[in-house]
């Protein structure tokens, strides 16, 4: 089984528009898979990624929006809101927790 890398701010973006589909990419795992509830409970005080997004006040719902996001400031939330120290780390750990629940 190929593994699955942790979703860049396009992908990102490409899935909040519902953009991204099965059809394109077999191995896609949705936002709302990887980030489920149980993992931001686990990880966070915060019950999903929408909720997560909307109190560091970020409006996703552009590219230009997700562009604009310096990563600095997207980490720093990850790391004050989140018992990660980066965006990167987040991912990483929520698609290897995705993957060995799938095996």
């Amino acid at each position: 089984m190929r593994k699955n890398k942790p979703l860049s701010f396009d992908e990102l973006l490409k899935e909040l528009q519902g953009q991204k589909t099965i059809q394109e990419d077999p191995n896609f795992i949705p936002l709302v898979q990887l980030f489920n509830e149980t993992f931001m409970k686990k990880h966070s005080k915060m019950n999903s990624f929408a909720e997560f997004l909307t109190k560091g006040n970020f409006q996703v719902e552009t590219r230009e929006d997700i562009l604009n996001i310096p990563d600095e400031l997207f980490d720093r939330h990850v790391a004050r809101e989140t018992d990660f120290a980066s965006w990167d780390a987040m991912l990483e750990t929520a698609t290897k927790e995705f993957e060995e629940k799938v095996k």
